[in-house]
Parts: C-alpha cells; structure tokens; sequence
C-alpha cells in the first residue's frame, strides 16, 4: 500500500503527513523527493532524523524557502551541499534587502553556506554561482576572499559579478594561495587590475598574465617585465606569445630566448623587416656565424636535451598545484620543451636521465608511457612524439578516443624498461 500511494501520480494531505512518520526511513525519502507536496510536510521532513531524508529535501525543488535556513544550518555537510547546488539556481536577483520572506530566507542561506566551515561546501556553492551574471555580490565577495582556492578559485577567474574595484581589493587584502592565478586568467584583465598583479611580484600570476590575450598591459609595464624576464624562464614562452610586443622588444627577447623560442619569435606575422632583421642579428650573434639568419642555421628541435632543466621552478608550481595540463600545453604549443620535459619528470616522478633517454632514442612507446607516467591526456602524448620526441609519422601512437593506444601494464613496462635501461648505461633500446 505504502508503494503504491508513493507511485502515485497524486498523493493526498494525509496520506503524505502518514507516510511523513513512517519507520522506515526508505520511505520518507521517497516521500521527500516528490514535487507535489504541502509545504508543511516537505518543512516537518526537513527535521528528519535520517540525513538522507533531509538531503532529499534539500534537492526538491518545491521545498519551501522556510527550509532552506534550517538546512543552511543542518548538521550534516552533505545535506548543505546538496542545498547550495539546488539554491544556487535561485541566486539571481536575491538581495539582503529583498522585500519577499521566501526570497530573503534563500539569501540568508546563501550567506550561512558561503561562511560553511566545510570547504567542500563552500566549494560546491562558488562553483555553482561562479558564472551567474547577477548572483548576490555580498555573496559572492565572500567567496572571493575566502582563504581556500577550492573556493576562492572559481569566482577569482570567472564571476562577472566582481569588478575591478571588487579585484583590487581582494588583491591588495591578498587572496588564497593561487588567487592572483585565477585572476591573471579572467575575461579582459583590466591595466589597472593588471598593475596591481604585477606589483605583488607573484611570477606565477604574471606568467598566467602574460599569457592570457585578452589581458590589458601597459606597454611600459612589459618593457619592464621584459628586461626582468632573462633570470625568469616562465615568462618567456607567454611574452613570445603576446599578441602585440612594444617596440624593439622582439630584438631584446632574443637575447635569452631558448632556441626553440626564438623559432617561435621569429615565426610571428606582426614582425616588420626591420625588426626581424634586427632579431637575426641577434641570433647571428649569439651563434656566433657569419652571414646567416635562424632560418638558415636551425638549431636541432631536441636542443632541449642539452638544457640544463627548470627542475626547481617546476616543483614550485606542482607543489603549489599550478602545473596543470593546461600550463603544460601552452609551454608545449609555445615551444618551450625544457620546461615540458621538466614537467614530465615531476609529475611523473621519473629519473631526469630516464626521460631524456626517452626522447634521445625517439621512442614513441617510451614517450606516451612517460606521458602516461605524468597524467597527461593521451592526445597530447601525440603531440609530444610530434614535436619533441621527432617521432616518423608512421610510426606514432595515436590515442584511442581519449584512451592510450597501450595498456596500463604495456606503459609501466616502458617505464622500467627505460630505467633498466639507463641503470645500466646501455646504448641502444629495443
């Protein structure tokens, strides 16, 4: 009987207030996701003895407003969870000041989940709200300040709610660890927001600022980052990469570039004749040859091999959780093989001189199974036996979808294979 007024498309008040003290929890659950009920029963299951009952709750749709201030506040974080996806959605429009019991009820919940003092909580509600055009700015300021980039993070880079007053702020106050990332990252980084980055002197966040387009830079301020760059080897790939350089930079850049970079500068359309003969100059210097340009004396593609690795600016980033597939990406697409390299030794926590032998003997299999090692997506294991490792077209491993071409055993044979390798200083691989 029980099942059957539950399957029922209608459900009377008083069968609902029955089923609402039912012993069995199961059926109060099923009870509280239904869409068609009073008010009141959803409000009296919303004090229900079983967690999983209030989650219900606080998922459905039609609970009352009334409820959510009493599930902001539930003991059980799951519950609370649950309530900032489901509540998030109303967030539009909801103000301190609303006039509307309902309306006001959800933003006081709103504002007790953004204090939550479990982050996963917190981080649960910022993710929701992060791209909502009018959620509540009190809301979503407090989240910007909060001091876990799990929460923190989401808004930084993507809340149009923040303005550059709002930015500022919180970047004079000093956000999370990873804050000034996730800003550098944002949507059209205004000069001034821009200025106030730079001035922290966080070579992450400037290296993130570099290298995101849409960001304003006063010319003045990157001829200054240019002339700082040459002891800093995360900005080089992004300031190549700029799409507009102050005069007489590209020459400057020269100067330190790697070789690879400097293919890349060359290659860039905006380069009058004057300044690219400017930049050959350069390199001609450098190379100390005669008569020649870059594209004439080319540099070999695994001149990475004989650089001395960013190995310790590396591990900063991993430790502070910004190397990512995507920072890695860019210094790949940029060019920048010592510090992809290096990223592939890191995160997969391979010997330098394992990986190196990898890429020296153009293995394919080696060079997707030390992707593997690292965590990086199977389609840009591809693209590191293209560019890097030099890998005959024929020869390459596709990925499968989103899947490597090898298994799990067939890659962490490579690993050791090439490790054995190398204990034993042999020359050649199989």
């Amino acid at each position: 009987m029980k099942q059957a007024d539950l399957n029922s498309k209608t459900i009377s008040y008083e069968i609902a207030k029955k089923l609402a003290r039912d012993d069995d929890p199961v059926v109060r659950r099923a009870l509280a996701e239904r869409a068609d009920l009073k008010p009141e029963v959803l409000y009296y299951l919303a004090e229900d003895s079983d967690a999983e009952v209030r989650k219900a709750v606080a998922k459905n749709i039609a609970a009352p407003r009334q409820t959510d201030v009493l599930l902001a506040n539930d003991d059980d974080a799951g519950v609370r969870g649950d309530l900032a996806t489901k509540i998030a959605r109303l967030a539009p429009g909801l103000s301190a000041d609303a006039q509307d019991k309902a309306r006001l009820a959800t933003y006081e919940a709103l504002e007790t989940l953004a204090k939550d003092q479990i982050t996963k909580v917190r981080s649960i509600l910022s993710d929701a709200l992060k791209d909502i055009a009018d959620a509540p700015p009190d809301v979503i300021k407090t989240l910007a300040m909060d001091t876990e980039i799990e929460v923190s993070g989401p808004v930084l880079e993507f809340s149009p709610v923040l303005s550059d007053a709002d930015l500022l702020e919180i970047i004079e106050f000093g956000p999370a660890l990873g804050g000034l990332s996730a800003i550098s990252k944002r949507i059209e980084v205004s000069e001034s927001v821009s200025d106030a980055i730079i001035v922290t002197d966080d070579i992450a966040a400037i290296a993130d600022l570099l290298s995101n387009d849409s960001a304003q830079i006063r010319e003045s301020t990157l001829d200054d980052l240019i002339e700082r760059a040459s002891e800093i080897d995360l900005w080089h790939a992004p300031l190549v990469g700029r799409p507009k350089l102050p005069n007489g930079a590209a020459s400057r850049l020269a100067n330190f570039l790697a070789d690879n970079l400097l293919e890349v500068l060359q290659d860039r359309a905006d380069l009058d004749t004057d300044t690219l003969d400017a930049v050959k100059a350069v390199v001609h210097q450098r190379l100390g040859g005669e008569g020649s340009g870059l594209g004439e004396v080319e540099s070999s593609s695994q001149d990475f091999l004989n650089m001395d690795l960013p190995l310790d600016m590396v591990e900063r980033l991993y430790t502070a959780r910004k190397l990512d597939g995507a920072v890695i990406g860019k210094a790949l697409k940029a060019g920048d093989y010592s510090f992809v390299l290096a990223a592939l030794v890191v995160r997969g926590g391979i010997k330098e001189t394992v990986a190196k032998k990898i890429f020296i003997e153009k293995s394919a299999r080696g060079i997707s199974a030390l992707a593997w090692k690292a965590s990086i997506p199977a389609k840009m294991a591809v693209q590191l036996q293209q560019r890097m490792g030099r890998v005959a077209p024929s020869a390459i491993l596709k990925a499968d979808g989103e899947e490597y071409a090898l298994s799990d055993d067939e890659l962490n044979f490579q690993i050791e294979f090439f490790t054995d390798l190398c204990a034993k200083g042999v020359g050649q691989t199989r």
